[in-house]
């Protein structure tokens, strides 16, 4: 549901999903093997700038629209170079966990597509190898940075996002910008139906019939609108915020996200301690602890690699024209959850 707010993120995109998407390969050119980019220690040609943007594509079709954009094109592009000379420094230790979780995600992805993975690969021009040695750069670069974490780094990160280790049972009514048919509501319409749901509510009409009645959140309709024992972390932030905030078996007023309006009943939360955090909890933080350190690699450090471009023109860039660099949710989401955690954290789980 939450909006993809770092460029970077669809470069590191999700290794795990379920694909279906189908684009014509870039054609090979006399300048393939033309220099891209090049940074302090190396080297990207047009040749593998191509084949990687087509595993993005293969791997995240949702983003495809976005790497035709020269300006995206060429923020992807920097990122690469990080990745490359990260990748290149990491330890041995790094590189064999690497290589054991792409076996993991390989079989992950056959599981997905099924009959389709190699049809899939094919329809990208791509082979298991390319994709092999894509994940592996990924994923050294991520195993790096988690094994190179310090006991407090990762507190330090606890401290910073322990609400998102939060445990609630809630239920909820969505009332979507889009109806159960597909038709679009008005914004003032939409509040104006969560705020019948909350004089019903408050008035003492039962949870579950109101749901039926009035939610868009198809995961949850036919179980009353609830959801059991999540992590917080799992929501998008406005529906986090209030699911840490709001009193027990109380009425919420209507909560705003991008997907309408939300009337929440907390019934149960449970917070924790660093002390307290099962292993699973405690391999999360790690792995969010590792990302943020990626992440501030990628916004902080990539000047001091030196790059310069060097990146043809796109037609697509006059198509582009008041496109932005923030995908839009994806169709058919209709629940709370977020869905921008960067591959190399969904990887490790």
């Amino acid at each position: 549901m939450s909006l993809n707010k770092k460029s970077w993120k669809v470069l590191v995109v999700s290794l795990t999903a379920a694909l279906s998407f189908s684009m014509l390969a870039a054609c090979s050119n006399k300048s393939d093997d033309t220099a891209v980019a090049t940074y302090k220690g190396g080297t990207i040609t047009q040749k593998e700038f191509n084949l990687d943007t087509r595993i993005m594509k293969f791997l995240s079709p949702e983003q495809a629209q976005y790497l035709e954009i020269d300006m995206f094109k060429e923020s992807i592009l920097k990122q690469e170079v990080a990745f490359e000379y990260l990748a290149d420094k990491a330890t041995d230790e790094a590189k064999k966990a690497a290589e054991k979780e792409v076996d993991t995600q390989i079989g992950s992805i056959k599981t997905a597509l099924g009959d389709k993975y190699k049809s899939t690969l094919k329809e990208q021009d791509l082979s298991e190898s390319d994709l092999r040695s894509y994940m592996k750069r990924v994923l050294t670069v991520y195993q790096d940075m988690l094994l190179k974490l310090t006991d407090e780094q990762v507190k330090t990160h606890y401290e910073a996002t322990k609400a998102d280790y939060t445990v609630a049972t809630l239920r909820h009514v969505l009332v979507g910008l889009t109806d159960s048919a597909g038709k679009e509501r008005t914004d003032a319409d939409a509040l104006k139906r969560a705020q019948e749901v909350k004089a019903k509510l408050d008035g003492g009409a039962d949870f579950a019939a109101v749901v039926k009645e009035y939610t868009d959140d198809t995961a949850t309709k036919e179980t009353g609108g609830e959801y059991k024992e999540q992590p917080l972390a799992k929501f998008v932030e406005e529906f986090k915020a209030a699911a840490q905030t709001l009193p027990l078996n109380t009425i919420s007023d209507p909560i705003k996200t991008s997907f309408g309006y939300h009337v929440m009943k907390v019934e149960a939360r449970k917070d924790t301690t660093f002390d307290t955090l099962t292993a699973d909890q405690l391999k999360a933080v790690k792995n969010a602890a590792a990302s943020a350190s990626l992440e501030t690699f990628l916004e902080k450090d990539l000047d001091s690699l030196e790059i310069k471009i060097n990146l043809p023109k796109s037609s697509a860039a006059a198509g582009s024209a008041g496109a932005t660099a923030t995908p839009a949710p994806a169709a058919g989401s209709d629940t709370p959850a977020a869905t921008d955690a960067p591959a190399a954290t969904e990887a490790a789980k």
